[in-house]
């Protein structure tokens, strides 16, 4: 159920969270195997971009495709990319046998993002309650 934009924007960020998370739990299953490296997504950008959907007043200039013929189907309507760009994560030493995990850094990634999800959850419900709030109050008039 939609509210308003605020709760799209949090359901995006709450998915992008959601990925990370199991991007970090990966990163530490494979702690042990030769060659892996760290993966991570930017979700900074996929929040930017959404905010900036869902937010702005102004419309999105589009280019549109040219058609030589009325049999030509439209292409798919997909204003912004909101998916997160996975990267890797290389910024520490590789160890001998090439992994570029570092256990440190994953789990005290994984605890930042469960914070920050846990955040999202609560800003979630308190967004659902001003509406029912708003709903009851308006039925005793």
């Amino acid at each position: 159920m939609e509210y308003n934009n605020s709760m799209k924007y949090i359901e995006t960020a709450l998915n992008a969270r959601a990925l990370r998370q199991d991007l970090i739990a990966s990163n530490i299953s494979n702690v042990d195997t030769p060659y892996y490296r760290s993966k991570d997504i930017d979700f900074e950008t996929t929040l930017s971009k959404e905010a900036h959907r869902e937010f702005s007043k102004e419309k999105i200039q589009k280019l549109e495709m040219a058609k030589t013929s009325n049999m030509h189907i439209d292409p798919k309507e997909d204003e912004y990319d909101l998916n997160p760009t996975m990267f890797y994560r290389d910024g520490h030493m590789a160890r001998n046998d090439g992994n570029t995990v570092d256990i440190d850094v994953e789990t005290t990634e994984l605890s930042k993002n469960n914070v920050m999800y846990n955040a999202l959850i609560q800003a979630h419900k308190k967004n659902k309650l001003m509406f029912a709030a708003a709903i009851e109050s308006s039925r005793q008039l």
